[in-house]
């Protein structure tokens, strides 16, 4: 069936009524051999063909365009002043331009304790140290009558682990740890006790004796110097006391940091309205525009426009870039980069807009000159251009329409949460992040993977914190606590086997896997969750924990724990928890402990098995019959 005539070209190519029908814009030839000489000697053997070649450049449009002479603009630039976890969190604060937005959103609390067992060894020393250094440092206090420095070890003391307790077993199984652990008790104060102490509102001279008032006044002061010193060393979530809970944006049910900032932006006129950027997958790292998107259904409230404005004009810039190509015929292009070379996918967006750019609309664009504040959230409020011919034309913004067309050309933009039909925003937003981040070694490595053969998925603790600070690996920890608890236990008197097999439930895994089971969504019969389990020990038969803070959500307060199941695709997930350090713009140092979230290396096998039998005849003595149901 041939196809409708279309009378106005034009109009079917503005509406994109027939996808099919092309403009042509370059005439290429057709080479036949593959000898380029005469080709490049360009004869010329009628007019014909220079107006061919005059039409090819679109000198018959007739468009009357010039080129930019000078450009006026005006910008105005607002900083984020409120934060916020989550939407669902009712706790704001203010956001201060102190440290790096990435320090806020990750930090979380340091782990001192898992349950009963106490951690961090290494912190708690180095804050008694402080204290003993400052306390040493004061010739009043530093008199050998008073013996100051005996008195505040023998009041925040370091408990002697026992060997044959089996509640000791994290402290005791592990050479370096029971090693350390000899060393300073008697010898140094537990630091963190007495900051606890002090930060409660605790008198840093409670319970010293013999001290006379003007030392309790020195001592005071020390302690607030002290309280005030560990604040600013490692940087950790604010405690909401109406709440009872940390400002910490770590979603655990989810696996990644959700966290909103707000900014004021002055409207024309006078009035203000607010801008909530929220983040809704953030794995941890640093951020970037790309991670954040607007959100007009949740307000934070109370921010005041905080913005600059400035008015510039500027002259426009031709864009160059080595090897592009010349705008006349008669000139030729160098070889220095080969665009001929590159190949890129179909999916390969970036690549393909690149080079659009680079061999069609090549000498068509033009640089502005704008610097912006680092940490802003930006919007041009006009931008009017003159060209050569003396017009002045005002440009709007090219990513304008609705923000669901999909049809509209944008870059550095920022999308909007939800489906409504809303105005696209064309604001730029430069996050007050850190330039670079340095990593530490992981405290913490669990790797979520899923078993097919044991239909679950297992929180493997690759990397597992032990009491004095330092980080080992699961198996090593797992191993020595359980060879401990084995010499621990009193044999008891197993009887003989009576036959060659023996039928066992369930067999073991290593205690530090910790087993995900899946469970039903509250209100739905499809939809599941994984759920935090735990295997029984092979010694005590008790339920296993986790030794890791990441696996213990919610451990300690008697809480379950559930991780969405589409968190732990086939290739699994690997979370990790470390110390970070990053400069601010002022030179001040921001350490703090986040987690991080990042991909696995597959699926795992643990090994777990049901209803099977088990040889039970000793080696050497004989052969005995195996089998699995």
């Amino acid at each position: 069936m041939p196809e409708p005539r279309i009378d106005d070209l034009r109009k079917a190519l503005d509406e994109r009524a027939a996808p099919t029908v092309g403009l042509w814009n370059r005439l290429e030839g057709r080479p036949r051999t593959t000898d380029f000489d005469r080709a490049l000697r360009v004869e010329v053997r009628d007019a014909l063909w220079m107006l061919t070649r005059q039409w090819q450049l679109g000198e018959f449009h007739g468009t009357d365009g010039g080129s930019p002479v000078t450009a006026t603009y005006s910008v105005a630039a607002t900083r984020p002043g409120r934060f916020r976890p989550a939407a669902e969190h009712t706790s704001v604060e203010d956001l201060k331009d102190d440290r790096p937005l990435e320090a806020i959103a990750e930090r979380r609390p340091l782990p001192f304790a898992a349950g009963t067992e106490p951690l961090a060894l290494d912190l708690r020393l180095a804050i008694g140290r402080r204290w003993l250094k400052l306390v040493g440092a004061r010739p009043r206090l530093n008199v050998l009558s008073l013996g100051i420095r005996q008195k505040y070890i023998d009041r925040y003391p370091f408990a002697l682990p026992d060997p044959d307790v089996p509640a000791d077993t994290p402290r005791v199984a592990h050479p370096e740890v029971w090693s350390e652990m000899q060393a300073v008790t008697g010898r140094r104060m537990d630091g963190y006790a007495f900051y606890l102490h002090l930060k409660g509102g605790g008198d840093a001279s409670a319970g010293i004796g013999g001290l006379l008032g003007l030392h309790r006044q020195e001592l005071r002061s020390l302690g607030a110097r002290l309280v005030t010193w560990f604040d600013r060393l490692i940087d950790q979530p604010v405690v909401n006391p109406a709440l009872g809970t940390t400002n910490a944006t770590w979603d655990p049910t989810r696996l990644e940091h959700r966290f909103s900032v707000a900014a004021g932006t002055p409207e024309i006129g006078g009035a203000g309205a607010e801008k909530v950027l929220t983040v809704q997958e953030y794995p941890g790292g640093t951020l970037g525009w790309q991670d954040f998107s607007l959100d007009p259904e949740h307000p934070l409230g109370g921010t005041a426009p905080d913005s600059v404005e400035f008015h510039r004009t500027v002259f426009p810039a031709p864009v160059r870039f080595s090897g592009m190509p010349l705008p006349r015929w008669w000139a030729v292009e160098d070889g220095r980069t080969n665009f001929a070379a590159v190949a890129p996918d179909s999916t390969d967006l970036a690549r393909l807009v690149f080079l659009e750019f680079a061999l069609v609309y090549s000498n068509d664009w033009y640089q502005l000159p704008c610097d912006l504040p680092a940490g802003t959230y930006a919007s041009i409020r006009g931008l009017a251009v003159t060209d050569v011919f003396g017009e002045k034309l005002w440009i709007t913004p090219a990513g304008a329409g609705s923000d669901a067309d999909w049809q509209r050309w944008s870059m550095f933009t920022l999308d909007t949460v939800g489906d409504d039909d809303v105005p696209a925003d064309t604001g730029l937003l430069l996050p007050p992040g850190a330039v670079a981040v340095a990593d530490g070694p992981p405290l913490e490595e669990v790797v979520l993977a899923r078993d097919e053969s044991a239909n679950m998925v297992w929180g493997v603790e690759a990397t597992v914190p032990t009491a004095t600070g330092t980080a080992r690996r699961g198996t090593e920890i797992s191993a020595e606590e359980l060879a401990h608890r084995l010499r621990l236990r009193t044999p008891p008197t197993v009887p003989a086997p009576a036959a060659a097999v023996a039928y066992r439930a369930v067999n073991s895994v290593p205690e530090h896997w910790i087993p995900f089971i899946p469970v039903h969504v509250p209100g739905q019969d499809r939809a599941i969750r994984l759920q935090r389990a735990a295997m029984p020990s092979t010694v005590t038969g008790l339920p296993v924990p986790p030794r890791t803070s990441l696996l213990r959500q919610g451990l300690d307060q008697g809480q379950q724990y559930y991780v969405n199941e589409e968190e732990v695709p086939q290739s699994g997930t690997r979370l990790s928890l470390a110390y970070n350090r990053a400069r601010w713009r002022d030179g001040r140092v921001c350490v703090w402990l986040g987690a991080r979230r990042g991909l696995g290396r597959g699926e795992g096998s643990s090994g777990l098995a049901f209803d099977f039998l088990a040889d039970t005849t000793p080696p050497g003595t004989g052969t005995g019959a195996t089998g699995a149901s």
